[in-house]
């Protein structure tokens, strides 16, 4: 904690600074508060990377999951996680797991290699690519200071939310329903900003940039994440191809329902307090 203080209070602006050098400083300042809010999908990925070149008898999926396990653990009692955010991740965790059942099952990727702790063809350490994404946002929310701007009713934000999670179900029976769903979501969270503080400086961003930011760089990080062969797509198993570009947009919906879900508890829990 003391390092990360020093970096702060480096990267603090001076009032006799060039304009350039208070950019140059807000600019490392936010990526760095970004970078230790991926401390756990950075975990993921050199796990991957480390058990795709390690050579151990363990089976690799069976190593994730420890690796994932031991992360969370560690994360928790080192009080880089509280008990609210590991229960939102645990959540998030089995969101996960029932949509990689699901899109196993039909096919829409595979996960090849064996292991013990692998259920219905889906292992169990795939539930912690989703939680990942929650790990980002509540670490990212407290890092940042998050504030909401003009967001919406729950008796909006709420019902789309479930309406993105079930369309990503529900598209292997029925018309696939998202350009509709986007359209709604522009609608209702097109006045919807995002306040987040630099040092003592606060700066604002339309949630709709932030959504398709995050939904990128996750799109990125899915390449990396295949080409270490975390899953598969079925157009990548005589070899690795880089992932579809239309997967922006469902990185983008699913980065949607996990801010929603842990904007609305933070509201619920502000209520709690309040009453």
């Amino acid at each position: 904690m003391n390092i990360h203080k020093q970096i702060t209070s480096k990267l603090a602006l001076n009032g006799s600074e060039e304009r350039t050098i208070k950019f140059l400083k807000q600019l490392l300042l936010f990526g760095y508060l970004q970078a230790i809010s991926c401390i756990f999908p950075a975990i993921i990925f050199a796990a991957l990377a480390f058990s795709s070149m390690a050579g151990l008898d363990i089976p690799k999926y069976d190593l994730l999951l420890i690796i994932c396990i031991a992360s969370q653990l560690i994360m928790y009692f080192l009080g880089l996680e509280t008990k609210d955010e590991v229960l939102v991740i645990t959540m998030f965790h089995i969101l996960g797991l029932i949509m990689e059942v699901h899109k196993v099952y039909h096919g829409s990727w595979s996960y090849p290699e064996e292991a013990y702790t692998k259920f219905w063809g889906v292992p169990l350490y795939s539930g912690f690519m989703y939680a990942s994404v929650g790990s980002y946002i509540c670490q990212a929310w407290r890092n940042l200071d998050l504030e909401t701007v003009k967001w919406p009713k729950k008796i909006l934000a709420i019902p789309i939310g479930a309406a993105i999670y079930l369309n990503f179900i529900t598209n292997a029976f029925i018309q696939d329903l998202r350009v509709f769903i986007i359209v709604a979501l522009l609608f209702i969270f097109w006045k919807t900003h995002f306040l987040f503080r630099l040092g003592d400086r606060q700066y604002k961003m339309p949630a709709v940039v932030s959504f398709i930011l995050i939904g990128f760089f996750i799109w990125l990080a899915e390449n990396i994440a295949t080409f270490f062969g975390a899953w598969r797509y079925a157009y990548q198993h005589n070899g690795w191809q880089m992932v579809e570009w239309h997967k922006i947009t469902s990185w983008s919906l699913l980065v949607i329902v996990s801010i929603i879900i842990v904007g609305q508890l933070k509201i619920f829990k502000k209520e709690m307090v309040e009453h």
